[in-house]
């Protein structure tokens, strides 16, 4: 079988960071997929409860927010546990998402109430849920975001 393309990124030298992990085209529609690497490889993991609250907060807000809600085809977890996947209809780089991405982990950073979507009707894992976990991640991610390099955007070699 051919090597699927994220197998191929060197998770040695990959940094916390936004990446274009690829782009699609389905028909006449253009789809970017964003690696939101949250942590290091091989090295730190996102709790599961702090990941699945990141989740239903950052899928929440992307949905929601003004320039995007319309674009938003997807956000989820790694299987990793390293990071997210945000889908974008559209052609869109790592420092054009910058924007929304800052926007909604400052939203989950000072986030008080309830978690969208959970309840036991709601969420097929309700009780899996940390915000507190998630408010230290997101602000852990702010600093990665507000300061991205090249090194940070760009996929090594």
């Amino acid at each position: 079988m051919k090597k699927i393309e994220s197998f191929t990124v060197d998770h040695i030298k990959l940094q916390k960071g936004v990446y274009v992990s690829r782009i699609d085209h389905v028909g006449a529609e253009t789809l970017t997929t964003f690696d939101i690497r949250m942590k290091m490889p091989n090295r730190e993991l996102l709790e599961n409860k702090a990941i699945h609250s990141l989740e239903h907060l950052i899928a929440t807000y992307v949905r929601n927010d003004a320039e995007f809600s319309s674009k938003i085809v997807y956000f989820g977890p790694m299987g990793c546990l390293t990071g997210m996947y945000l889908i974008v209809a559209g052609a869109y780089t790592s420092k054009e998402i910058l924007p929304l991405l800052i926007r909604a982990f400052e939203f989950v950073a000072a986030f008080e109430g309830d978690i969208p979507g959970v309840s036991e009707i709601e969420c097929g894992s309700y009780e899996l849920h940390s915000l507190e976990g998630a408010k230290a991640e997101a602000r852990g991610y702010l600093e990665v975001l507000r300061n991205a390099t090249d090194a940070n955007l760009i996929y090594p070699e």
